[in-house]
């Protein structure tokens, strides 16, 4: 089986992408979503996150998003500690959802792929990208933030010319330049 991530900065339009593999047959699974289940679902994983950040974390069982957000947005110490309690946990759910498989390829959907060190084990990265222009203009449409505060949590991220240069292959998702025989060649490469 080979694995391949999928990565790109916030607005790029890595769901849009991703959605596409799967309509190609490939499965997919969603990092980002997962880490959000197991912080809801995975008992084990919500008592460190407790232990680490406080009981008001959670109010009846219920992550509060928000209060965590306080905490980790701007203190890069509280996040990486953060991380350092999901990714583990979100790295092994991705390898029982791949021994689940019987195809020969599947796709790991990930904002912080790099960053997590998510990507080793993988066969090849593939990043999608657009332009910063076209990145703040689809999350202001997708959840109405301002450009100051989405240039803020860009600039909280890896870059995302770091994330193409370290990556196998970039797809431009820009709404010119045409998709599919961008994905029907990466897949022809890896094969």
């Amino acid at each position: 089986m080979k694995k391949l991530g999928l990565t790109g900065g916030i607005g790029v339009g890595k769901t849009y992408v991703s959605k596409v593999f799967q309509q190609m047959g490939i499965p997919v699974f969603n990092a980002d979503i997962e880490a959000k289940n197991c912080m809801a679902e995975d008992k084990e994983l919500m008592q460190k996150v407790k232990t680490s950040f406080g009981e008001n974390i959670y109010d009846n069982g219920v992550l509060q998003k928000e209060e965590l957000a306080k905490v980790v947005f701007y203190n890069r110490e509280r996040l990486a500690e953060l991380n350092a309690l999901v990714h583990p946990v979100v790295k092994q759910k991705f390898e029982d959802w791949c021994a689940e498989q019987s195809v020969e390829l599947v796709m790991k959907e990930a904002a912080v792929l790099f960053e997590s060190d998510a990507h080793l084990g993988l066969d090849a990265v593939i990043c999608v990208s657009a332009t910063e222009k076209v990145r703040i203009e689809r999350v202001q449409k997708r959840d109405g933030s301002s450009v100051a505060e989405i240039k803020r949590r860009m600039d909280k991220q890896m870059s995302q010319s770091k994330k193409e240069e370290l990556a196998n292959f970039v797809i431009v998702n820009d709404g010119k330049k045409l998709l599919l025989p961008q994905l029907i060649k990466v897949l022809k490469e890896i094969a």
